[in-house]
């Protein structure tokens, strides 16, 4: 068998092949939700007009594995400077990592992103991690036979196979998922009686947008991603987003998504009415994608994307980002979120919830899902080794 050359992606052309490559790897897979092509380059892009904001504080290199001419892995080497000097850990992390059954093939990719972590100075490797805590993170170790969703992303059975097989890496993190059934008559007694207590004793209040506020001198799209950062400020691999983020997160999830399924929570004990948490869920786009051919919208993937996003034609919701402040968690503030949603959700025919990774120690997250019918049916890990 030949051997795997390994070459760093250094223009559009080569970056185009980084890309095109998952999509020919996952084609035709019943689990994959497959990004859209312009969100790839959007996010990964040095040569576009205006480029991830990500790049203002992370340092990335990207490397394609060939053999015998024709490509068969990559792999994303970071630094994010700004997560390291917060958490005080120099590491280079390993994201967009995809290869064939192959492990010459994956052991290659890991050592290039090692290598490369060395020469920068760092003492640690760790991911699978994108640029943020709002790429997709952690590999699935657990629910190959379940659908995913666009945020959490899916991978090949053999990845975690592969990385048993790597000397030095060991467990860093632990992520969950749950399926949450909407349940069939109204909101839950029990759940309805603690938000209507909680709205009461703290003069808390639903909030619904409009794309006007969003956009408009009220910020609200900042405001939303405000509650984000000082929700999911202390958690594993997340790295604050800064205004310019922001701003681009604004434009890419609150500019085309159903406002009626964004629910923010508001303290009306203060003069400006503080923003204390946000719910941000959409209909499940995964059958949609899997439509678009190499994630393209055209000829015919825009129908598809339209008709999951405008006539909710899925059984299933995307809870993106469910976010109370700590502050407000113990007062049941995040009951309020789901008072809302859940009519909703039934009004729509949606029969369950896909939530978004949650660290497998967060029992506080968990716990709110008790009052629903659910399942824990995925799990990803994310792996360290010190160089």
């Amino acid at each position: 068998m030949s051997s795997v050359e390994i070459k760093k992606v250094s223009n559009k052309k080569e970056l185009e092949a980084f890309i095109q490559f998952r999509y020919d790897l996952y084609r035709g897979n019943p689990y994959d939700a497959p990004n859209l092509h312009s969100d790839e380059v959007k996010t990964l892009s040095k040569w576009i007009k205006e480029p991830n904001a990500a790049f203002d504080f992370c340092d990335v290199d990207y490397f394609l594995a060939y053999r015998d001419g024709k490509v068969v892995g990559r792999v994303a080497a970071i630094i994010n400077h700004s997560y390291n000097k917060k958490w005080n850990r120099p590491c280079v992390r390993f994201g967009w990592f995809e290869f064939i059954d192959d492990p010459a093939v994956s052991r290659k990719l890991l050592e290039t992103v090692e290598n490369y972590g060395r020469e920068h100075g760092m003492k640690e490797i760790i991911g699978p991690l994108g640029f943020t805590d709002m790429d997709q993170e952690g590999m699935l170790t657990k629910g190959f036979d379940q659908l995913s969703c666009m945020a959490t992303g899916y991978n090949l059975e053999y990845y975690p196979k592969h990385m048993e097989l790597m000397d030095g890496y060991e467990k860093d993190n632990d992520y969950v998922e749950y399926k949450v059934f909407v349940p069939k008559d109204g909101v839950p007694e029990k759940f309805k009686r603690v938000a209507e207590l909680t709205m009461q004793r703290y003069n808390l209040h639903i909030k619904k947008l409009t794309k006007d506020e969003v956009f408009g001198p009220e910020q609200y799209g900042k405001k939303v991603f405000d509650v984000i950062n000082g929700t999911f400020g202390h958690l594993y691999g997340y790295s604050w987003l800064t205004d310019r983020q922001i701003d681009q997160y604004v434009k890419m999830y609150l500019s085309y998504i159903d406002l009626s399924l964004v629910t923010l929570i508001e303290d009306w004990n203060t003069p400006d009415h503080k923003c204390v948490g946000v719910g941000i869920t959409y209909p499940s786009l995964t059958k949609a994608l899997q439509k678009c051919k190499n994630g393209r919208l055209f000829p015919f993937g825009w129908w598809y994307i339209m008709r999951a996003l405008k006539f909710k034609k899925t059984n299933v919701v995307d809870m993106l980002l469910i976010g109370v402040l700590p502050e407000y968690r113990a007062k049941g503030a995040n009951s309020l979120l789901f008072y809302d949603l859940i009519p909703r959700y039934q009004k729509f025919g949606f029969e369950w919830g896909e939530t978004h990774v949650e660290m497998e120690t967060n029992g506080k997250v968990q716990n709110q899902w008790t009052y629903y019918e659910y399942e824990q049916h995925k799990r990803r890990r994310c792996y360290k080794k010190t160089l």
